[in-house]
This record gives C-alpha cells, sequence and structure tokens, in this order.
C-alpha cells in the first residue's frame, strides 16, 4: 500500500503481544495465581479478557467464576510479580520490533507506547529488551480511570508526545486496542498475536500485517 508518511507525526505501540510475546506468560502467571484460589479456568477462557487492564481481569473473573474475593489489588500484585519473573526469564522482542524502533528513531516521527500494562510491567519490559531509550512518550492505563477499549491511554500519549491524534498511527494486536485506538480518532494497523483465536472483528483496523517486519517492509518502501 501506498504509505503518506508526511500524515504521520507520531507511531504509538501497544507492548503486549506487540512489542514482547507477552500474552503466553500472562496466561501462566494468570493460571497460577488463579489456581492458587482454586479455579479451574483454563489459557482458551482467558481469551475473553484480552486487551483489558489486569484488575479488569481479575475483577470480571471474579465476578464470573464467583470467587469471593474481597482483595482485588493483593491478586493483582501477585500476577504482576508473576509476570515480572516470566519475562526477566524470557526477555525476547517479536521479529521485526527493533527494526522498526531503530528505523522511525531515525526520523522525524515520535514514537510512543500505550498500554493496558502497569507501570512496573513496563519498565520490566523496557528494561529487559533495551528499548527504553527508543520512546518519547510511555503511558500506562493504569492511572487512567478506564483502561482500553476507551481511548484515554492513547489520547494522553499523544498530548504528551505534542502530536493531535488524527496524526497518530497505532499499532495494536487486540480487538480491545483496536477498539481503544479507532476511538482516539487514530489510524490502526493490526499485527494479530498469534496465540489469539482469529477474531473476524479485527477488520476495524485500517491496516493489516502478519508481522512487524511486513508493516516495516511495507511502511519505508
Amino acid at each position: 500500500m501506498h504509505w503518506n508518511q508526511s500524515n504521520i507525526q507520531a507511531v504509538i505501540f501497544d507492548m503486549d503481544g506487540v512489542l514482547i510475546d507477552s500474552e503466553p506468560l500472562w496466561k501462566i502467571a494468570m493460571f497460577d495465581v488463579f489456581s492458587s484460589l482454586g479455579s479451574t479456568l483454563t489459557a482458551q477462557d482467558f481469551q475473553r479478557t484480552v486487551g483489558l487492564r489486569i484488575d479488569q481481569v481479575v475483577e470480571y473473573w471474579n465476578h464470573e467464576d464467583q470467587w469471593g474475593i474481597d482483595d482485588i489489588h493483593s491478586v493483582v500484585n501477585q500476577i504482576i510479580d508473576r509476570m515480572v519473573e516470566l519475562v526477566a526469564e524470557n526477555p525476547y522482542p517479536l521479529p521485526g520490533v527493533i527494526d522498526a524502533l531503530d528505523y522511525l528513531s531515525k526520523t522525524d516521527i515520535k514514537i510512543g507506547l500505550a498500554t493496558s500494562s502497569p507501570q512496573r510491567l513496563i519498565d520490566t519490559v523496557l528494561k529487559y529488551l533495551n528499548i527504553a531509550h527508543y520512546f518519547d512518550a510511555v503511558h500506562s492505563a493504569e492511572v487512567e480511570r478506564y483502561g482500553k477499549p476507551h481511548p484515554d491511554v492513547y489520547l494522553k500519549t499523544a498530548e504528551s508526545l505534542g502530536v493531535k491524534p488524527n496524526k497518530c498511527l497505532v499499532i495494536e494486536d487486540s480487538l480491545n486496542g483496536v477498539i481503544s485506538g479507532k476511538a482516539a480518532l487514530m489510524s490502526v494497523v493490526c499485527i494479530p498475536e498469534k496465540t489469539h483465536v482469529p477474531n473476524p472483528k479485527l477488520i476495524l483496523a485500517d491496516y493489516h500485517f502478519n508481522s512487524m517486519s511486513d508493516f516495516l517492509t511495507d511502511f519505508r518502501a
């Protein structure tokens, strides 16, 4: 396709499933912690909450599975603790990520990160992948009233970058993320996370690629 890069002043990346193959790690962390609560949920069940903030995930399953947990925050912290361990053990960016960040850093395009993950996990990913220096703005939806699919995390990132939303290109992997970017009036690239069940609703995205490498090849052509 033909990209009019003059209309793109910022590229804003999601993190989980876009920069790092962390969706399988989330499933492991949630399974470990939820099992300790007596849950019988499987990795397939977790498809229903992909793209949500982890506190929203715990609240959803606490209600759906009738756990009767009062201290959601404690469960969230246990999951994040486990995720930090897993990322440290598996610090691998997805194919094409470093090349894409390196290419964009040499242009006039600003680079942002907007994710549902909490800041503690963001810091872990940026540290172990050694990519913090690429980003002009990093924002977590944990400080927003609503997480994705609400657009706030993308709007605040664009504001931090000093770029109007309609001049931003979002890179996402999940339906909730795609909806969030579109609701922020941004153009959205969808690179579906490979362990997700294919979702036909991802057609809502403006552009579709199988990998970050494919996106980069097309973008700089």
